[in-house]
């Protein structure tokens, strides 16, 4: 493709060079240049971009995408000049893979809590209504049947554009997926066209990144504000910032709750370890989800279908047999009789709202056995607030790693021991080594007792000093209690 058909509609402060040239691969790793390479130098938190454009240049890489022109320009080589690379690499991208995002319809899920499963579970449910689907979260990124690895919650923008034509190409029709606000204020979801955006929830989260909880707030904004006006915008009404999101947004407005008033109004009528019965409208549909948060999770996922225009009762039907994600309320009961869950609940209200479910179903005499430790170089401030969260609301509770990552693990724990009020200290211990801490809490369960396992949920690994190493709390957790 010619530069100058990459660069329609970029906002571009100069350009010094031939804009004629073909452009044959777009990047923004100095180590993927070929010949007719177009580089964006990226200013990253840890990294700039701009720092690589001689090796760049050295391997024949022939068009650069800057914020900052080099002293120095080499001979031969185009220079586009922009305010923001990210910005426009998310632009150029859309342009160089034709557009996929507006030929298929894609739904993005944002908030704190809930993507996963609601992307995920919408995945199972349009598969399961018969279409070719695709699913970009946390966990994997699917094309209809084919499964990749993901790093990160909103894969970048070149990333996603690749990966959204060749979900085209095969036939996917339709494609839901996670949207981060570290997504959004990175501009990893810049140029695509979405079909609708769905909001969960907002508590604390991410303040490492983003400052404050109005920032945090606002970001999420900033997804809706930019929706067009062909696409829908569901939001939880229920939480307090729901309406918040769709102040400004040209979409289509439409609300969803469990309490009040709503577009799509739900019910929880019943709920057990088994599972639990909702009504929704004036039908009723029974589960194997569990929990109020998961009421919340399918009733957006059921709005979701109808507004993409799917029929009703047919939703419902095949609601009632989806399954839940890995690492969300993921059980099994030991020979013993403990029931052992698995959870990622690892900010402050996901943790509350499964230790509510939990104490919701179980019977008076069982006590609840939490494991819950925090990770490092993410939000300080949820540490303590978990901690009084799990010792206000257990019998026991064991503070633990989570994924240290650069930090002393014991430091992360000193913090959350901070949490703990003076009535609750016999509640808890602290075991720094996450296997052992699994390990007490099944050796200290009697039949019928609950271990909760919080924080990574599907994590198969422990990051400890920049080095993972495989470690499944799910595993751990069966190797212990000889399940």
């Amino acid at each position: 493709m010619l530069l100058k058909e990459l660069l329609q509609g970029v906002e571009v402060l100069q350009t010094i060079g031939d804009t004629s040239q073909e452009v044959g691969n777009i990047t923004q790793s100095s180590r993927d240049i070929t010949p007719n390479t177009l580089f964006f130098a990226i200013k990253g938190a840890h990294t700039d971009g701009h720092r690589f454009i001689p090796e760049v240049i050295a391997q024949q890489g022939k068009v650069l995408v800057v914020e900052d022109l080099p002293e120095a320009l080499a001979e031969g080589v185009t220079y586009v000049q922009v305010a923001d690379t990210s910005r426009a690499m998310g632009q150029i991208a859309a342009h160089f893979y034709g557009h996929p995002s507006e030929q298929l319809r894609l739904v993005g899920v944002t908030g704190t809590n809930g993507k996963t499963t609601i992307a995920s579970l919408s995945y199972q449910l349009f598969r399961q209504l018969g279409y070719k689907v695709g699913l970009i979260s946390t966990i994997a990124i699917y094309i209809d049947q084919e499964r990749e690895e993901t790093h990160n919650t909103t894969p970048d923008v070149l990333t996603l554009n690749k990966v959204l034509r060749r979900m085209v190409d095969q036939g996917v029709t339709h494609c839901f997926m996670e949207v981060s606000s570290h997504g959004i204020a990175l501009h990893r979801i810049e140029g695509l066209v979405f079909a609708g955006g769905v909001f969960t929830n907002l508590t604390q989260d991410h303040l490492d990144f983003h400052e404050t909880f109005a920032q945090y707030r606002d970001t999420k904004k900033k997804f809706f504000d930019h929706l067009p006006k062909t696409a829908f915008a569901l939001t939880n009404i229920e939480d307090k910032n729901g309406a918040y999101m769709l102040q400004n947004t040209s979409a289509h407005k439409s609300t969803y709750a469990l309490g009040r008033a709503a577009d799509f109004k739900g019910q929880l009528l019943e709920s057990t370890f088994a599972g639990m019965i909702l009504r929704v409208g004036n039908h009723e549909v029974w589960t194997s989800l569990i929990g109020r948060f998961n009421a919340y999770n399918l009733l957006a996922i059921y709005a979701t279908a109808v507004l993409l225009g799917e029929e009703p009762l047919e939703v419902l039907t095949q609601i009632s047999t989806l399954r839940s994600v890995a690492g969300r309320f993921q059980y099994f009961v030991s020979p013993s009789g403990v029931t052992v869950i698995v959870d990622y609940a690892h900010t402050p209200d996901a943790l509350q709202n499964v230790i509510e479910t939990i104490l919701d179903i179980k019977d008076p005499s069982q006590q609840l056995i939490t494991v819950v430790g925090c990770g490092g170089n993410r939000d300080k401030g949820k540490r303590p607030i978990m901690a009084h969260i799990a010792t206000s609301l257990s019998e026991k509770v064991i503070l633990t790693s989570d994924n240290p990552r650069e930090e002393d693990p014991e430091e992360i724990l000193r913090e959350m021991e901070a949490g703990i009020t003076s009535e609750n200290q016999h509640k808890s211990m602290t075991v720094t080594d996450r296997r052992q801490a699994i390990k007490v809490a099944c050796h200290l369960a009697q039949k019928g007792d609950i271990v909760l396992i919080a924080g990574k949920g599907h994590e198969t690994y422990q990051e400890v000093k920049g080095v993972r190493t495989h470690f499944d709390d799910l595993e751990e957790a069966k190797k212990m209690i000889n399940y």
